[in-house]
């Protein structure tokens, strides 16, 4: 199972699910889920739709059932598969989960029908003056912004159930199987968390000098502000002390970018035994972590196994540095039905990490790493 990257801008739209958004309009993402359920009135199984009238969405009164033609899962099934992708949405999700639950987040309002997002850097203006008065008139500065748009990504990975098997679970009074979710959804998450810690782009539609077109990460994005690293953590002549020199000059080159803090400081696989070694022989008990902790500011320390060897970042947790951009949530959704046999899901995810900075190209995100 590999994620498809599908990409909707102003260029047009690529992918089979954006294509069929592109052509279908507002898409309601709860007709993609019939279900089988009881009418008590009728006592019968009937097919049913769920469409959500407004309000909070965690209240079941705030859906409507409409009846359909036809569906294959009944509720509970539905019910198994949204517990299946959500746990492993727990599970994966660390870069992705720092930014929602600091509220780093800018939630879509038609995530089907946007087709980019725009928005603004702003520029320095406004001085303060000091008079004796209050009357002199200070410098009437505007605020001054230049224009950008980022493409909306839509990541799913296809499975399928078995008419065969389903039956089967059915038959038997075992719960489906929700192993082939689990791992579709374990697709997606990673390169969600792919989107944040790896050197990979997403650009689609033109591009030109005034613009951004393209979806960037942690440590490629172009305004990011590079330390170089002289020596691997885990090499064997690398101290605690120097090790701490490498975060307080990271921590110092965000500041210089007029970025305070607080910071997540995201660091290799490799890299976290390391920290739990001694910081030296004279505070025995007292780790290399502990003592990295101890810096103002840094609020959490966190492997990330998806970040390339030799790699660490520090990134300030703040709205004017990174926020994700959020349209649907992990989610199942039934596709198409191959004949009478087999039915097709995709496990998909409408969201996308913002990397910012100011006009001046001021950032609050610090790549440590080898020159290349």
């Amino acid at each position: 199972m590999n994620p498809n990257v599908d990409l909707i801008g102003i260029g047009g739209y690529t992918g089979e699910v954006a294509n069929a958004f592109a052509n279908n309009g507002r898409m309601d993402i709860y007709q993609m889920k019939p279900y089988w359920d009881y009418d008590k009135s009728d006592k019968k199984w009937k097919p049913f739709i769920s469409v959500f009238k407004g309000g909070d969405a965690s209240k079941i009164e705030n859906y409507m059932k409409i009846q359909v033609n036809e569906a294959t899962l009944r509720r509970d099934e539905w019910k198994l598969l949204d517990e299946a992708v959500m746990r492993v949405a727990r599970e994966r999700l660390v870069g992705i989960n720092d930014l929602v639950s600091r509220g780093l987040t800018y939630t879509l309002g038609n995530a089907m029908g946007t087709t980019i997002l725009e928005w603004h850097d702003v520029g320095d203006s406004m001085e303060a003056v000091m008079t004796m008065d209050g009357v002199t008139r200070g410098k009437g500065d505007r605020l001054t912004f230049q224009y950008n748009y980022i493409p909306i990504p839509i990541i799913h990975v296809d499975y399928e159930i078995n008419a065969r098997v389903l039956a089967a679970s059915r038959n038997m009074g075992n719960p489906l199987d929700t192993i082939s979710a689990e791992h579709a959804a374990r697709r997606v998450a990673e390169h969600l968390e792919d989107m944040l810690f790896t050197d990979t782009t997403y650009s689609y539609g033109e591009k030109d000098s005034r613009t951004r077109n393209t979806i960037y990460s942690y440590v490629n994005f172009p305004d990011r502000n590079e330390v170089k690293l002289t020596e691997n953590w885990d090499a064997s002549g690398k101290t605690g002390a120097e090790i701490i020199a490498d975060v307080l000059l990271m921590k110092q080159a965000s500041i210089n970018k007029y970025h305070f803090g607080p910071w997540v400081l995201y660091i290799p696989t490799a890299y976290e035994t390391v920290l739990d070694d001694d910081y030296d022989s004279t505070t025995p008990g007292t780790t290399i972590r502990e003592r990295i902790m101890k810096i103002s500011g840094i609020e959490k320390i966190t492997v990330i196994d998806r970040l390339a060897a030799n790699n660490v970042l520090l990134v300030e947790m703040k709205s004017d540095t990174v926020r994700l951009i959020q349209g649907i949530p992990l989610q199942n959704v039934e596709w198409q039905t191959e004949g009478k046999f087999i039915t097709k899901y995709k496990v998909l995810t409408i969201q996308v990490p913002q990397i910012r900075s100011d006009r001046d190209r001021r950032c609050g995100i610090v790549h440590l790493a080898a020159a290349s």
